[in-house]
């Protein structure tokens, strides 16, 4: 399996961040400053894999998004805080 550069770049920023979110356009701007805008369906495609493997939250205004819809408008970044 190739690994997805847009998922290593989303883990990668998280790691970063540490607790903090982020816009999924910052993952495009790092990678693709020039054209970012060209590559945030990518990006958006690959965060929500990610999302989808319980390995990242999504969300919106707040509240985790639906992990059966791919969802319109702004939305967080965030590294799932292991419990200990």
């Amino acid at each position: 399996m190739i690994p997805d550069v847009m998922e290593i770049a989303i883990l990668e920023m998280c790691r970063v961040r540490g607790n903090s979110s982020f816009c999924p356009s910052e993952i495009a701007r790092w990678l693709y400053p020039e054209d970012w805008r060209d590559f945030m369906p990518e990006v958006r495609e690959s965060m929500m894999n990610l999302y989808r493997d319980n390995r990242i939250s999504v969300t919106q205004k707040g509240v985790e998004v639906d992990k059966n819809f791919l969802p319109k408008g702004p939305v967080r970044i965030q590294p799932i805080t292991k419990k200990r």
